[in-house]
């Protein structure tokens, strides 16, 4: 299936354009030419999709509040960590209205054991003001309005609207990061740079679930310190695997589809860590 990279950001040419670095992640990211092999794209996520047919955020929520406050809480914490604290918590105020009713000093012990929580609290008790004030309760599922509420950056408002099948935004976390960089998708050295990157060269058929695999490859199978790369269904595919394997090289991955390995099973998929 032929197609054209979307115009924007400035590429790199060449060999590596960077050594490999702790950039956003502090692990090991090489910094690649771009744009990448145009059949290797399709051929990961191809490969991703048939592994992870239905990815979805592990963060539990019924709805739109509670997935805002979820994601929001999930920053610089797990998500099992979050999900035990959201458990007591939306048990007793799953509204606007509750959770401000309890008040910062009442919302404090539910999610005290997370990261940040002091901050993390005000932010919560803010944002559900704001959406009891000025929009009736409601929670708003724009990207403007999203990312106008305290604590809701551009990072937490693309799981959103992702999750919730609104927008294919790709939410880049350091699971994301890094994994775009060893599979040669990005090389830019932001989170929004490495956004727009990754927007202009995936297919679009995979762009609506491409934010859940990403982060589950990367948490799963290519992790930061010790990636599983033997173990990986995409590491023909991988043009980093040589570095990642100790050798210092990065080696030219092949673009043929293969069949996922029957030993993988299938995900849900992971939020924001």
């Amino acid at each position: 299936m032929a197609r054209t990279v979307r115009s924007g950001t400035q590429t790199r040419s060449g060999p590596e354009a960077r050594k490999p670095g702790g950039i956003m992640t502090g692990a090991p990211v090489p910094v690649l030419a771009w744009p990448p092999d145009e059949d290797r794209v399709e051929a990961i996520f191809e490969r991703l999709s048939r592994i992870m047919p239905e990815p979805k955020t592990e963060l539990t929520f019924q709805d739109p509040f509670t997935l805002v406050v979820a994601v929001a809480l999930s920053a610089q914490a797990t998500d099992v960590a979050v999900n035990k604290a959201t458990e007591k918590l939306f048990a007793v105020a799953d509204t606007p209205a509750k959770i401000l009713a309890l008040g910062e000093e009442g919302l404090v012990p539910y999610i005290a054991s997370i990261g940040l929580y002091r901050n993390k609290a005000r932010n919560v008790i803010a944002l559900s003001r704001i959406i009891l004030d000025q929009h009736s309760g409601v929670t708003p599922l724009n990207r403007t309005d999203l990312q106008a509420l305290p604590g809701v950056g551009r990072k937490t408002a693309s799981v959103v609207l992702n999750e919730l099948g609104i927008e294919p935004a790709i939410a880049v976390d350091t699971h994301v990061f890094r994994v775009s960089h060893r599979l040669g998708l990005a090389n830019a050295a932001t989170a929004d740079k490495v956004e727009d990157q990754l927007h202009r060269i995936v297919p679009e058929a995979f762009l609506p679930k491409a934010h859940h695999w990403l982060i589950l490859h990367g948490r799963y199978s290519c992790t930061a310190r010790k990636p599983d790369c033997p173990g990986c269904v995409i590491s023909d595919l991988c043009p980093s695997r040589g570095l990642m394997a100790g050798n210092g090289e990065a080696v030219q991955p092949s673009s043929r589809v293969r069949t996922a390995s029957a030993k993988s099973k299938p995900r849900s998929a992971a939020s924001d860590k």
